[in-house]
């Protein structure tokens, strides 16, 4: 079994290759969040779900991810981070096999909530590895790069690898692209993979570890469901409901001599810090992806191939700075860079409210090309200084929390703005909507800018121009509002990281 050799300061050529392995199945992971979407029409035409059992087979990957991770992380600091992210690769693929030969949708969603378990094993076993294989700052930061790069990688080349799969093969083909990269993973992981775990650990808290999982699923449902339906009955119950638990669940983390999560990690200014600005960055992004992406389509009126092209080259931007971050941080504290990244972020949301004014399609592309670049130190240097401000032995734990602190952000800011947005969109259409539209129809329209495009296209030529023109107009408002928002929430976390980051010199250091 290799071990990471004691007082090693520079990485070998073995861990960087050690590396390139780790990002495969972080590619895989993100591509899994998104290449699902393109094939639901196939999935509806042959296995002919129900509504709510669609939403099933597309949300419960993510939940489970999300609700997973705590436990994982903790998990892989107890019995091996390399051999619970073998566990995790060995499980990933037979539960994709199983998932691309799905006959019936109770079966894909069973092996979909299988595949979130087993991905919610790559992110904080791969980041932990990554914490004992680069011992030198400025190589883990470089590491770390490396390694959010690849989500964004994943995340670009998923639809566009998942069209292509689509076009000349059934819909379960598109589980089938994660197979090889994790026997490639089982091959080569034990080989080039140092195994780490807790000398000290004990048995795994069963009740804390369903009490995490309940928690965050039922938070992140309640947003989600806010996200779809606004803040109803069923969502504020959800999320009030989830918010119960984990005070039940950290009540029980302070009795416990051996706790789940080790609530010191929190006592960390900078830890806790790096933990809120990396869920705020979060939070304006995921938000803004959902808002760009209609206006693309509904809008401007661009085929979903054409808009996935328009959107690399936000993807672009943020790998281009992810390259760059590890090299400026030999000459700039990481609190520098992170305040810096906020500030132009926030110029970015800042040119996104201008939509109205100018080029629309140049407005998203400059906009969002600023923002990811800004967002790209963040994001790497935030996780670098929650992973290095925990001691090495609770790396896998403290790796668990940051991924849970970003899944929350996501799912915070695509129900938060969509509701702000809704809002405003609600608003706009009520003042405008003609009164020739029959009083169904009128209300379908004032939902959602998707539905206002399926009423324009069945009401008389003229008529339906002025719906469609209006609807545009009012979700142009929501989405400079939204935007509006973005660009002050992500300002103000500038100032604050500039005053809560401001003594931190490394990210290797401890306060």
């Amino acid at each position: 079994m290799y071990e990471v050799p004691a007082g090693q300061s520079k990485a070998t050529r073995r861990e960087w290759i050690g590396l390139a392995v780790i990002a495969l199945p972080c590619v895989l992971y993100a591509m899994d969040l998104t290449v699902l979407n393109l094939a639901v029409p196939h999935i509806s035409e042959d296995l002919k779900p129900t509504s709510a059992q669609l939403l099933w087979i597309l949300d419960i990957y993510g939940f489970f991810v999300a609700g997973s991770l705590i436990t994982m992380g903790t998990l892989g600091d107890r019995i091996g981070r390399r051999r619970l992210l073998m566990i995790g690769a060995a499980a990933f693929g037979v539960a994709s096999v199983v998932a691309a030969f799905s006959n019936s949708a109770e079966t894909l969603i069973a092996t979909r909530a299988l595949l979130g378990v087993a991905g919610a094993t790559l992110a904080p076993s791969t980041l932990s590895l990554i914490r004992n294989m680069f011992h030198d700052p400025q190589q883990r930061t470089f590491a770390i790069g490396v390694w959010v790069t690849s989500y964004s990688i994943g995340g670009a080349i998923g639809p566009l690898l998942g069209g292509v799969v689509l076009e000349y093969f059934w819909w379960g083909a598109v589980f089938l692209l994660g197979v090889p990269v994790m026997v490639m993973l089982l091959v080569l992981g034990p080989r080039l993979l140092p195994e780490y775990r807790d000398p000290n650990a004990k048995p795994l808290d069963l009740l804390s570890a369903a009490l995490s999982l309940v928690g965050v699923l039922l938070v992140i449902f309640g947003f989600k469901r806010a996200a779809e339906h606004g803040f109803g009955l069923l969502a504020i119950a959800s999320v009030v409901a989830g918010v119960l638990v984990a005070i039940v669940f950290v009540r029980r983390q302070k009795k416990l001599e051996h706790p789940l999560i080790e609530l010191q990690l929190f006592r960390s200014r900078t830890f806790t810090s790096a933990l809120v600005m990396y869920m705020i960055a979060t939070f304006a992004f995921f938000g803004s992806f959902v808002f760009i992406a209609q206006y693309l389509q509904l809008v401007l009126g661009l085929s979903p191939l054409k808009a996935g092209l328009w959107s690399l080259p936000s993807f672009v931007s943020f790998v281009a700075g992810s390259m760059i971050v590890p090299v400026l941080t030999r000459r700039f504290p990481p609190a520098q860079l992170i305040c810096a990244g906020l500030f132009i972020a926030a110029v970015g949301f800042a040119v996104l409210t201008q939509v109205d004014r100018a080029n629309p399609l140049a407005v998203i592309v400059i906009g969002s090309i600023i923002y990811s670049l800004g967002g790209s130190p963040v994001v790497i240097l935030a996780t670098d200084i929650i992973v290095g401000s925990a001691p090495v032995e609770r790396a896998g734990a403290a790796s668990a929390i940051s991924e849970t602190s970003s899944e929350l952000g996501g799912a915070l800011g695509v129900a938060i703005l969509g509701s702000i947005g809704t809002a405003v969109y609600r608003m706009r259409m009520s003042d405008a909507m003609p009164n020739a539209v029959p009083a169904d129809a009128a209300e379908i329209a004032r939902g959602t800018l998707g539905g206002a495009t399926a009423v324009a296209r069945e009401l008389p030529g003229q008529l339906g121009a002025t719906v469609l023109g209006t609807a545009r107009d009012a979700f142009v408002q929501a989405f400079v509002t939204t935007a509006a928002v973005n660009a002050i929430l992500v300002l103000s976390a500038a100032i604050a990281a500039t005053l809560l980051l401001r003594n931190r010199s490394r990210p290797g250091s401890r306060r």
